[in-house]
């Protein structure tokens, strides 16, 4: 197979008087891969024109995972708090209420991709409060110890702290 270049030049002037003359050489791929990469944000801009678009905007597809995203920027937000506050129950189930409207947004038809971010966001968010809600409940001490803890609170008994 034949490595194909190309060559382009062009002038630009720095800050002096004097003028820089560079060359470029371009491999045909990356040369198509500009041509692409073009050709997607045209038909962006095309569908950003069109009456389509107006229709999404005014539809459920855009405005409900939307509203939803204030889910994951307040367990960001509440990143900074201590974990003490953190809700091991509710924690939990905000993860599995993503995780299966993370599948629903997959399965529904036209494919939903601002929801499936939106609950994909929300459950790596909500899934590092609760590793945060068990490193402080049940983290302390070495390996051993935070499987005694589990047990303990099985047992509805109180962990042990350092």
């Amino acid at each position: 197979m034949r490595k194909i270049s190309f060559v382009s030049t062009y002038t630009r002037k720095p800050k002096g008087n004097h003028q820089l003359l560079v060359t470029l050489k371009m491999n045909a791929p990356e040369k198509l891969s500009q041509k692409a990469s073009q050709n997607v944000m045209k038909r962006f801009g095309v569908w950003l024109k069109s009456p389509d678009f107006r229709r999404y905007l005014m539809s459920t597809h855009f405005w409900g995972p939307l509203s939803n995203f204030g889910i994951p920027i307040a367990a960001i937000l509440d990143l900074k708090k201590d974990p003490k506050l953190i809700s091991g129950q509710m924690t939990s189930a905000l993860v599995a209420y993503s995780a299966v409207f993370m599948r629903y947004a997959w399965m529904v038809s036209p494919r939903n991709y601002l929801l499936l971010g939106c609950h994909a966001f929300n459950c790596t968010v909500q899934s590092v409060q609760g590793l945060r809600f068990v490193n402080h409940w049940y983290g302390y001490g070495d390996q051993s110890s935070v499987v005694e803890n589990v047990v303990k609170a099985a047992k509805k008994e109180k962990p042990v702290r350092d």
